[in-house]
C-alpha cells in the first residue's frame, strides 16, 4: 500500500484487539486485489450512551489505481452490536466489491447470452410436432412434450419462442428439447 493505512475510531476509546481486527481485515484484501493504494475505516459507535445495545457503522474507503472502492454498513443491524460483527460485514461487502473490480479490469465479466429464440415455422397438430425457424435460418424440430408452460393446441405459426437444443439430433433433424413462448419485447427472461 502507498499510503499507510488510516483507522479511525469515533465515539468509542481506541482498541488494540479491534485495531489489529482491521490490520488483518485488510491484509486480506490485499490478498485479493494486489494494487492498492490506500485504505481509510472508520469505526463509529451509532450511540455512545449506551453500554449495551450500542449498534456500529463501519466505513471502509479502499484506494486502487483510478478509483475508490467504498462501503459503508450503517448501523441498523442488531448483529452488529459487536464490532467484530460488524467488521466482518463491511470486510466481506468491501472483498467482495474489490473482486468485482478485478473482474472488470482484467475482462472477466460475466456476459449474459440470448438464449436460442426463433418463430414456429409450420406446425403438425394431429401429429403433436412443429419446427422452429432461428435467426440463422434453420429449422430445428420440436414435439408438443417439449413446449414449456403453454398448450400445444393453442399455438400458431409466427409465435415466438426460446429453445434448448438437444444433443443429437432426430429423425426429423435437430430437435429442440425444450421450448418457450417468449413476448416480442422478452427475448431475455
Amino acid at each position: 500500500m502507498e499510503t499507510p493505512l488510516e483507522i479511525t475510531f469515533r465515539n468509542l476509546d481506541h482498541s488494540d484487539a479491534v485495531e489489529a481486527r482491521v490490520r488483518e481485515k485488510v491484509g486480506k484484501l490485499e490478498q485479493v486485489f494486489d494494487r492498492i493504494t490506500s485504505c481509510r475505516v472508520t469505526i463509529e459507535a451509532v450511540n455512545r450512551q449506551h453500554t449495551k445495545g450500542n449498534l456500529f457503522q463501519i466505513h471502509i474507503d479502499v484506494g486502487v489505481p483510478g478509483k475508490q472502492v467504498s462501503v459503508g454498513r450503517n448501523g441498523k443491524n442488531h448483529a452488529h452490536e459487536d464490532v467484530y460483527v460488524a467488521l466482518r460485514d463491511a470486510f466481506n461487502a468491501a472483498r467482495r466489491r474489490l473482486e468485482d473490480h478485478s473482474r472488470r479490469k482484467s475482462g472477466r465479466v460475466k456476459s449474459h447470452e440470448v438464449p436460442p429464440h426463433g418463430k414456429v415455422a409450420s406446425l403438425f397438430p394431429y401429429e403433436g410436432y412443429g419446427f422452429i425457424l432461428t435467426s440463422d435460418g434453420r429449422e430445428i424440430y420440436f414435439h408438443r412434450n417439449s413446449l414449456v408452460d403453454a398448450d400445444f393446441d393453442k399455438l400458431t405459426e409466427g409465435q415466438e419462442v426460446r429453445y434448448v437444443a438437444a444433443e443429437g439430433e432426430s429423425a426429423k433433424g435437430p430437435q429442440a428439447s425444450t421450448v418457450k413462448l417468449i413476448g416480442k419485447h422478452h427475448l431475455n427472461s
